[in-house]
């Protein structure tokens, strides 16, 4: 087991474009000291200059893939010279409790160098451990899909 913690911070503040309202924009306060300037999404009144709860959850999903992808590819005698991802998550109504990211689309794409490069066959394997081992996408109900480039 591993314990891992953030900090989220808040103060009153008007809006900025809505005076009837407060401003949703906050800090995330990482371990190493990063800091993350977060708000709602936009159209939840949030500031489209910050990080909203959707893109990080999307962006961890698709980081923890591409860490799992790096290591298996690399224990397999791979060796990754550059990964990219633009995932895209879908907010939508389930119908009873409101509104949750029900898909996750990821679209990797990467290089290989050295002299043992991998078959597009390796390459969906790959993919496939590392879906399976992610420890984000094994934490939530929303369905992940890879839809490679």
């Amino acid at each position: 087991m591993s314990v891992h913690h953030s900090a989220i911070s808040w103060q009153r503040a008007p809006h900025e474009t809505d005076p009837t309202t407060y401003s949703r924009n906050h800090r995330v306060s990482l371990n190493g000291g990063q800091q993350v300037n977060a708000s709602a999404a936009v159209e939840f009144k949030g500031d489209s200059r910050c990080s909203d709860p959707e893109q990080l959850l999307i962006s961890a999903v698709s980081s923890c893939h591409m860490l799992f992808f790096l290591a298996i590819a690399e224990i397999q005698g791979y060796q990754v010279e550059s990964y990219e991802d633009d995932p895209v998550g879908y907010l939508e109504s389930n119908g009873k409790r409101g509104m949750e990211m029900t898909r996750i689309v990821l679209s990797p794409s990467a290089t290989f160098g050295g002299d043992k490069v991998p078959d597009e066959k390796a390459i969906s394997r790959i993919h496939a451990n590392a879906h399976k081992n992610c420890f984000i996408r094994n934490s939530i109900t929303t369905e992940v899909t890879i839809d490679r480039v």
